[in-house]
């Protein structure tokens, strides 16, 4: 394949589907069940197997593992189980990203235009969003979900079946057992809601009057001393609703682990 270039000693096997563009740096090796997308520009020394997906405009640097086996003593290698990642992703070195698990839905997916710093490790059955960013070292375990535009600081550790809301972020060497809410500002050990996400809801441009409408919501639902139900109530009593509330609302009232307090 001409517009292809591979390193002469990169071992890629013969099944592998090459889209045009692709670059592979030395030593790298791929599985046979590997689907790269077009320009995707892989690093040296990386290894890709299982049955992985890379969308297109995605770059990987040394030493990243991909599609590699759950890290989950009921694997048996058995079934139907992948990896999907999206467009516009920019791995950096030494990443870890396994295959999901046929009890977990058989999927770990990872959307577009996300950023994952050198060291950091995504576990099995994980589903991440658009425009994240985990810092160095952070870790998902197994069936962790992050919303869209979540941020994870370095050394990171989150619980499994944790969820992290849209636009949260979470301050670096915090341990994540609850779930972290759309829109806010968290860090500890263990992890604690301080604030709303101000710099964050900014920059993605959302209007200052949904911004106050989050604050005011924020403050009935963490320091109101109310329970969580009585919270709700008031808060869609006291709060002229907005989409970015009735995410809020809607991603507190699923919760399965709870709210980080």
């Amino acid at each position: 394949m001409e517009s292809v270039k591979i390193h002469k000693t990169a071992i890629i096997h013969p099944n592998v589907k090459l889209g045009p563009g692709v670059e592979v740096g030395p030593y790298s090796v791929f599985g046979p069940d590997v689907t790269i997308g077009e320009n995707v520009i892989i690093g040296s020394h990386c290894v890709i197997e299982g049955n992985t997906t890379i969308g297109r405009n995605s770059k990987i640097f040394t030493g990243v593992v991909l599609g590699s086996a759950p890290q989950d003593k009921k694997f048996n290698g058995n079934g139907d189980v992948s990896l999907l990642i999206g467009e516009n992703n920019v791995i950096r070195e030494y990443v870890t990203i396994n295959l999901g698990t046929v009890e977990g839905g058989g999927k770990t997916v990872l959307g577009n235009n996300n950023l994952f710093m050198a060291y950091s490790h995504v576990a099995h059955d994980c589903v991440i969003g658009n425009n994240c960013v985990m810092a160095n070292n952070a870790s998902l375990a197994g069936h962790v979900t992050l919303e869209d535009n979540a941020v994870l600081g370095g050394l990171t550790g989150i619980h499994q079946f944790v969820r992290l809301g849209r636009l949260s972020i979470v301050g670096g060497l915090s341990r994540v057992v609850q779930d972290i809410p759309p829109f806010s500002t968290c860090v500890g050990y263990p992890a604690k809601v301080y604030s709303l996400n101000y710099i964050g809801l900014k920059r993605a441009n959302i209007p200052l009057e949904t911004i106050n409408r989050l604050k005011k919501a924020f403050k009935i639902l963490f320091h109101s001393g109310l329970s969580k139900s009585h919270a709700f109530e008031s808060i869609e009593k006291e709060v002229e609703p907005c989409p970015e509330l009735e995410h809020l609302i809607f991603f507190a009232k699923t919760s399965k682990r709870g709210l980080c307090s």
